[in-house]
C-alpha cells in the first residue's frame, strides 16, 4: 500500500499582485473547490513513485475491479512496452486477488474502496505525480505495445491528450449494443460540445500533466470518459485520436459495463454537462417546450374569444399564461447562466495554463 505524503505542492499564483481566489469567488461565482485547483495540488506521491524516461516521468494507471485473471498479464505487457515507466493498479474494492496478482507482476497498488471507474481515476490523479499519464484498463483488451507510439505523439506534437480509438479485431470485442450506443453518443457530443473524436468512450488515453492537474473529476462511474472528452473540448486543448487494436476479453474475465444502466448514466452526464456549460442551448430548448405548451392551451381560448367575445375556460387561460411566464423566466435564466458559464470557462482556461505543464525544455 502506498500512502501519499502529508504535504501539498503549491503552484505559483497567476499574478502576485492579484488575489485571484477572492476575486473569482466574489465576482465570478466559481466554487471554492474549483479555485483551490489554481493554488494547491492534491497530495501526491513524489517523483520516486514515477520512473524517469528521458527526463520525463511516465506512469501507467490501470483501474481494476476483480481482474485477477487478466491484470498480471496486462501489467507485464505495459512494463515491457514502457520499461522506464511506473505502473499503478487502482484496486477499486476488488473481492478477488487483483491486488496480490498486480504486486506480483511488479505494479504498485493503490486502493479506492468507493466503487466506480471515475472514483478510481480520481484517486490516481490526486495521488500520483508525473509528467505523462497513460490511462488504460486492467482487462487486457487494449494494445499495450502501442503506448510508446502514443507517448511519442504526445511529445512530438506537444499535445495534452491522445486517445486510442478502438478498432475491434473480433465481433466479441464490440457487442452490437455498445457499438450503436458509442456511435450515437459520439455524434451527440460532437454536436453539443464540438468533440473531435470518433471514439470518445475509449479508456485508453495518454495525458499531459497539465491536463491531469486541471481536471476536476466529478463523475463516479463509466461516464468518466465523457467528462474527460468534454473537459478537453471546452478548453480547446490540443489533442489527437489514433486508431489502436481492441481485443475481446480473455476467457473468465467479465465486463463491468452495463449497456442500459451505464448508457443512461452517460446520457444523464451529457445533459448535466450541457446544463452547466451550454446553458443558453439547454434553457432555450426547455423554454421552447413551455412556450409550445402555453400556445397549445392559449390558441383555442383566443379563437373562441374572437368568435364569440367570451372566455368560457378561464382555468385553461390561466394555465397558458403561467406556462408562458415560466418560458420567459427560463429564457432569462439561460441568458444569465450563459454569461456566468463563459466567465467560468475563462477561469478554467487560466487554471489550465497556470498548471505546471509538460515542456520539452524541462
Amino acid at each position: 500500500m502506498i500512502h501519499p505524503p502529508e504535504r501539498r505542492v503549491t503552484i505559483p499564483p497567476l499574478a502576485p499582485s492579484i488575489d485571484i481566489r477572492s476575486a473569482i469567488v466574489k465576482n465570478w461565482g466559481l466554487s471554492t473547490r474549483e479555485i483551490e485547483m489554481s493554488q494547491h495540488m492534491p497530495q501526491e506521491l513524489e517523483s520516486s513513485g514515477a520512473a524517469s524516461s528521458g527526463g520525463k516521468r511516465i506512469v501507467v494507471v490501470l483501474p481494476c475491479l476483480n481482474e485477477a485473471s487478466t491484470v498480471g498479464n496486462t501489467v507485464s505487457q505495459f512494463k515491457a512496452a514502457l520499461p522506464d515507466a511506473a505502473t499503478f493498479v487502482i484496486d477499486n474494492g476488488s473481492t478477488d486477488a487483483t491486488a496480490d496478482v498486480a504486486r506480483a507482476a511488479g505494479a504498485e497498488v493503490l486502493v479506492e474502496t468507493l466503487r466506480g471507474k471515475g472514483n478510481a481515476v480520481r484517486r490516481a490523479f490526486s495521488a500520483i505525480d508525473a509528467d505523462i499519464y497513460v490511462l488504460a484498463d486492467g482487462d487486457g483488451t487494449y494494445d499495450a505495445f502501442a503506448t510508446p507510439r502514443l507517448v511519442e505523439l504526445l511529445l512530438s506534437e506537444r499535445l495534452d491528450m491522445v486517445v486510442a480509438a478502438r478498432r475491434g479485431t473480433s465481433a466479441d470485442a464490440f457487442p452490437p449494443g455498445h457499438k450503436w450506443g458509442n456511435l450515437l453518443f459520439n455524434r451527440l457530443l460532437r454536436a453539443l460540445f464540438g468533440s473531435r473524436f470518433d471514439d470518445c468512450f475509449s479508456g485508453y488515453r495518454v495525458l499531459s500533466r497539465r491536463y491531469v492537474k486541471s481536471f476536476p473529476i466529478q463523475s463516479g462511474g463509466f461516464e468518466i470518459e465523457t467528462e474527460m472528452t468534454v473537459h478537453a473540448a471546452l478548453l480547446r486543448m490540443p489533442m489527437r485520436e489514433v486508431a489502436c487494436t481492441y481485443s475481446a476479453r480473455a476467457p473468465g474475465s467479465r465486463s463491468k459495463l452495463s449497456t442500459y444502466r451505464d448508457g443512461f448514466r452517460i446520457l444523464w452526464m451529457i445533459v448535466n454537462l450541457l446544463r452547466l456549460h451550454r446553458p443558453m442551448l439547454f434553457f432555450t430548448v426547455t423554454s421552447g417546450v413551455f412556450l409550445l405548451a402555453a400556445l397549445a392551451l392559449f390558441v383555442p381560448v383566443f379563437t373562441e374569444y374572437m368568435r364569440t367575445g367570451l372566455v368560457p375556460r378561464f382555468p385553461t387561460l390561466i394555465a397558458s399564461i403561467g406556462l408562458g411566464v415560466c418560458s420567459l423566466l427560463l429564457m432569462t435564466a439561460g441568458f444569465i447562466l450563459d454569461a456566468i458559464a463563459h466567465m467560468q470557462i475563462e477561469v478554467r482556461r487560466l487554471i489550465y495554463l497556470n498548471a505546471e505543464h509538460l515542456s520539452h525544455d524541462r
